[in-house]
């Protein structure tokens, strides 16, 4: 995974009017925390910042107050309509030091012939990394899975280095039949007997 590479600013002032004052100069409050060290208050460019998150996990090399920080978004606030960002958690990193993180999955492949679904249990999935080398996504085939079939934690190839920080016999995604629906004319007579009992 490529670095990238972003100047913050340290933040002195704190609370809920300093944070709107960071954010009308177009800049996101951060925290950088980790290594038991005293958490860090900056603010970093928004546009810089979003550009930067659209990676999962993005490995950040991040120059503050004279110094770099090898930092992931461990949380990341966004408003809730526009979705721009609010808050970003930072978790510092060394080289070298193995980190969880959840790597998003994706899904290649035709169901087999048929009315079915394919559910998705977990959209993202828990491994442990090394830091600098976190990988960016996992894919998974589901080409021919029939109702009843599914797709374990185990069953996925991870990159070397990559662990499962999930149990192995953890459902990401399984195929059922889809549901067949009743008749109005039913459906109607089963409240009525509801609403008579």
């Amino acid at each position: 995974m490529a670095e990238v590479k972003l100047t913050a600013q340290v933040r002195t002032d704190f609370g809920k009017g300093a944070a709107r004052r960071a954010r009308r100069a177009d800049l996101v409050p951060a925290v950088v925390y980790g290594h038991g060290a005293e958490p860090q208050h900056v603010a970093i460019h928004n546009h810089a910042l979003m550009m930067a998150l659209k990676t999962p996990n993005a490995l950040i090399r991040l120059d503050f107050d004279g110094k770099t920080e090898l930092v992931i978004p461990k949380a990341v606030q966004r408003e809730a309509i526009r979705q721009f960002l609010v808050h970003v958690d930072f978790l510092a990193v060394k080289k070298g030091e193995k980190v969880s993180v959840e790597i998003p999955i994706n899904v290649e492949g035709d169901l087999a012939p048929g009315q079915l679904v394919l559910e998705h249990v977990l959209n993202t999935l828990p491994v442990e990394a090394e830091a600098t080398h976190i990988p960016e996504s996992v894919t998974i085939s589901v080409q021919d899975l029939d109702a009843g079939a599914s797709v374990l934690a185990k069953d996925i190839t991870l990159p070397s280095g990559v662990s499962l920080a999930v149990e192995d016999d953890a459902v990401v995604v399984q195929v059922i039949a889809a549901q067949a629906e009743a008749p109005a004319e039913e459906a109607a007579e089963g409240e009525g007997e509801a609403a008579e009992a």
